[in-house]
């Protein structure tokens, strides 16, 4: 069986596993809620960016992202800093939806799953 590794581990859960060569992102929210949500989604991606490299692989390897606003009409804000992120040769899959974060100071959360070259 593979081993299971798991990174950056808190109280309730890890920042991210590794298994089988996939890194699995568990949901990343800003570390400064007063910013706005361009702000808040760049320090999310910086984050991302991190526990991605921590892992050994990068956003080139991303295969699919999930991102939840807590309101929709942040959407243009949000895709304007994952536009400026984005790996534009190596896309990921992506989902937007719109949902209640666990904290109402929060505008967006990603989560995703990448490749480990």
């Amino acid at each position: 069986m593979s081993p299971i590794t798991r990174l950056q581990p808190e109280t309730r859960l890890c920042g991210a596993t590794i298994h089988n060569g996939l890194v699995y992102l568990a949901g990343q929210v800003t570390e400064d809620p007063s910013l706005e949500i361009e702000g808040q989604m760049a320090d999310i991606l910086r984050q991302v960016d991190a526990l991605l490299a921590e892992a050994g692989t990068d956003k080139s390897h991303l295969l699919s992202v999930q991102l939840f606003l807590a309101d929709m009409d942040d959407l243009e804000g949000m895709n304007r800093a994952w536009d400026h992120w984005l790996d534009r040769d190596n896309k990921p899959a992506r989902a937007t939806v719109e949902a209640r974060l666990a904290d109402p100071a929060w505008r967006v959360e990603l989560t995703g799953i990448a490749a480990i070259p």
